[in-house]
């Protein structure tokens, strides 16, 4: 959109004749980009895809090698050298496995960093990257060490339930995970401020939205996230749930969006709170994860019994059977992305319908704000505006960008004598 205007202002000073009604019409509802951004961003596009599918093949040769070179059942060794206690042999086998994993697999977040970086995504320096991969690395053992005891343990217990009881067991992990997630792991990457302290009229509009949409959050769980410091990307959130339920907007927002068009993007944020996504997406992971384990638990008996002597593993209870049910999730995981990525479409298209109803009547001229807010999150996201069906059905969680500015840009059930879908 940022495009579109400074050609109105090149055209007003040069004299040139101004777009046709129809072009015009067009350019406010098609999502386009100048010749050498759409090159960019169709390279882009095909790089973070290659990416992807070569991402999956790469990590699942990484566990086959790891299970032929034997590398799990030295670490078991270790553990079970160390201590008898079994929560002490989680912590010393989770974290020796996962690092072992995760740097052999450091070379696919290397390039997608250099991706981030060569197609003006990201301006975080390699140190400040590498830092935070540190960070969540170690996030990672602590988590990891606590689930493979539970796991294990269960497993031990229930040598043919252990799916079930365990998938019990990881239920309340996953919501635990979602409350303290905005208070305790993201501010270890970012920097949070309260939002009133800099944006105070824009907290007053974004309390307009909240209470319209019947969502409380007082002001001093509204922040300002300096997103700048790493990235150029654009959002605004709700993140949270009961007490720890937050509004963040990003900078980067702020700096390239006008007042109305954040309300817009807060507003398909806040839809995913109000029209139950949140719970829905908790739902769903919690069941994919019971699909996953009981096939997961199949796979294994299969494989341990083909292999399992072979691999040096003594059993399903053995810790270093791990990397047989990670391989398991894995294939299963990718198999199941056409599925997760259409549900979450539509969520998706369900939450810019909501944005459009709760912003009406606050932001004048809601759907061409919209559209606007959709063309200047394409150009700076560089979004393919005609990616191919297959990748749309397969990876695509959201509908494209040029969907979305088309969808928004004609929606007026208002002025069609017809009743909002959610917002009345």
């Amino acid at each position: 959109m940022w495009m579109l205007l400074w050609l109105a202002a090149a055209a007003a000073q040069t004299g040139a004749p101004r777009p046709a009604p129809e072009n015009r019409q067009r350019e406010a509802t098609t999502y386009t980009l100048p010749p050498d951004q759409l090159a960019r961003a169709i390279e882009y596009h095909r790089a973070e895809v290659r990416l992807h599918f070569i991402g999956v093949a790469y990590g699942i040769l990484v566990l086959a090698g790891l299970l032929a070179c034997k590398v799990a059942p030295r670490f078991r060794a270790w553990a079970e050298a160390g201590s008898r206690r079994r929560i002490v042999q989680a912590y010393v086998f989770g974290p020796l496995l996962f690092l072992a994993i995760d740097v052999l697999s450091l070379p696919l977040p290397l390039y997608d960093h250099h991706l981030s970086l060569k197609f003006d995504q990201s301006i975080q320096g390699w140190g400040s990257w590498f830092w935070d991969w540190t960070k969540g690395e170690l996030i990672e053992f602590v988590l990891a060490g606590a689930m493979l005891w539970i796991l294990y343990g269960v497993i031990r217990r229930s040598p043919r339930r252990w799916w079930f009881y365990f998938w019990l067991a990881a239920i309340p992990i996953v919501v635990f995970l979602m409350f303290i997630a905005p208070v305790a792991i993201q501010p270890l990457f970012y920097r949070f401020t309260p939002l009133a302290e800099k944006q105070p009229a824009l907290v007053a509009e974004i309390g307009k939205v909240t209470a319209r949409g019947g969502l409380e959050i007082p002001r001093d769980r509204m922040y300002e996230m300096n997103a700048s410091e790493k990235l150029k990307s654009l959002n605004a959130y709700v993140a949270g749930i009961g007490a720890s339920k937050r509004v963040v907007v990003w900078d980067t927002a702020m700096q390239k969006m006008t007042t109305e068009q954040i309300l817009f993007v807060f507003g398909h944020e806040m839809g995913h709170y109000v029209l139950g996504h949140v719970w829905i997406g908790i739902g769903g992971t919690c069941l994919l994860l019971l699909v996953f384990l009981f096939l997961g638990y199949h796979s294994m008996r299969w494989a341990l019994d083909r292999w399992g002597g072979r691999w040096e593993i003594r059993s399903v209870d053995d810790w270093a059977s791990l990397p047989v049910l990670l391989m398991a999730v894995s294939i299963f995981g990718f198999l199941a992305e056409p599925v997760m990525s259409s549900v979450s479409r539509v969520l998706e298209h369900n939450a810019d319908i909501y944005g459009l109803e709760v912003v009406h009547g606050i932001v004048p001229n809601a759907p061409q704000v919209a559209a606007e807010a959709f063309q200047i999150l394409g150009e700076v996201g560089l979004s393919d505006p005609d990616p191919s069906a297959f990748v749309r059905f397969w990876l695509y969680d959201h509908p494209p960008i040029g969907e979305r500015k088309r969808f928004a840009a004609e929606y007026d059930p208002w002025g069609k004598g017809q009743e909002p879908k959610y917002v009345k």
